[in-house]
């Protein structure tokens, strides 16, 4: 499988993830924790993991179509460039809701015809998602 981290932080779950799967990609908003989750991953030969800073809410279009995507914080609403690079037969696993609320984690199928189901899984608390804003790093 072909893996859509988003939310890299110290590089952990990816590193994890990567014994999983083919490959993983991952994005990570804030840009000294995507350099230093990269060298890490490197060093320790996790070969398969690709990282690189960006905004989360777009996703990874040039390594698009993916068979999974774990979100690690939460948006208000599910981003719709994710769904849209989640392959047919693919599943997205996303919390979802604001910072003060009660989160549900959801699932997203996407079926050959590309349709997407959500299903709820359990009430949850991520921290939240954020958009990348120019100046940010």
């Amino acid at each position: 499988d072909r893996v859509l981290e988003v939310g890299t932080g110290s590089g952990y779950q990816a590193a994890v993830i990567s014994r999983l799967v083919a490959s993983v990609f991952s994005v990570e908003l804030v840009d000294p924790l995507a350099r230093s989750a990269a060298a890490v991953l490197r060093r320790l030969g996790y070969g398969n993991v690709t990282v690189r800073s960006g905004d989360g809410y777009l996703g990874w279009p040039g390594a698009a179509p993916f068979d999974i995507i774990l979100v690690t914080a939460a948006p208000e609403s599910v981003p719709p460039a994710l769904i849209a690079q989640l392959k047919p037969g693919g599943r997205l696993v996303v919390p979802v809701g604001g910072l003060w609320d009660v989160q549900d984690l959801q699932l997203i199928e996407k079926d050959a015809a590309g349709q997407a189901t959500t299903r709820s899984i359990i009430p949850v608390r991520f921290v939240p998602m954020v958009k990348k804003r120019a100046g940010l790093q």
